[in-house]
């Protein structure tokens, strides 16, 4: 892909979010509506053309862990808080590629994690699990090597130790595991089509009423 190669030209090791992003879109993945901003000049348009309530985030290649750095603020629901955010994000970048990614504020109480490692022996493989902050303490995620048909990407949700999350639960509709299904096996095609890249890490895909939207995502490259 064009994006991919412009990056490797460039010297990037990743993709920033809205570069990884925009790789998962085209491959048919429900990502956030955002816009990305480099001065306060243009805050104003950004901020009319996604609405409130928004997140604002540090956007660059090289930064990967974006929360640990205090580079995100979210719920900002007014001129005030966005402004005062920009700010706040801009001065704690210190240096790096620096625009800010103006991201719609998305509800929903349960996350989902997948993405792709490109294993040397067996080659790009799928992971899905739970997703969010605990991703790495609950380790509650499965693999798969990619192409992935229909029937693998369902037994992968019914593996995860917490499968029922995916159910109706507590006044909560049950996810589309269709939709659910095509993200994954548009992961594994992402992996196949493009040798260049070494790991996908969509966390949190967050379900939202039915819906599934990646809010966040890396994309590693060789």
């Amino acid at each position: 892909m064009k994006i991919i190669d412009q990056a490797i030209q460039k010297g990037q090791t990743a993709l920033s979010e809205y570069e990884s992003k925009q790789v998962l879109a085209h491959y048919g993945i429900p990502v956030t509506r955002e816009t990305r901003v480099e001065n306060r000049e243009n805050l104003g348009e950004a901020i009319k053309k996604i609405g409130y309530p928004l997140v604002l985030k540090g956007c660059s290649p090289d930064i990967a862990h974006k929360t640990e750095k205090g580079l995100i603020c979210v719920d900002i629901r007014n001129n005030d808080e966005a402004f005062a955010a920009f700010d706040k994000i801009m001065d704690g970048m210190n240096g790096s590629a620096n625009s800010v990614l103006v991201q719609e504020m998305v509800w929903g109480k349960r996350e989902l994690v997948t993405g792709l490692t490109r294993d040397p022996q067996f080659g790009p493989c799928v992971m899905f699990g739970l997703g969010g902050i605990f991703t790495e303490i609950l380790e509650d995620v499965v693999f798969r090597v990619a192409p992935l048909e229909k029937r693998d990407a369902m037994e992968m949700m019914r593996e995860i130790k917490g499968c029922k999350i995916l159910d109706a639960v507590r006044g909560m509709a049950a996810a589309d595991m269709n939709a659910l299904s095509d993200i994954l096996i548009a992961v594994g095609r992402i992996g196949l089509e493009n040798k260049k890249i070494k790991e996908i890490d969509i966390n949190p895909l967050i379900i939202s009423g039915i819906q599934l939207v990646a809010v966040d995502a890396l994309i590693v490259l060789e």
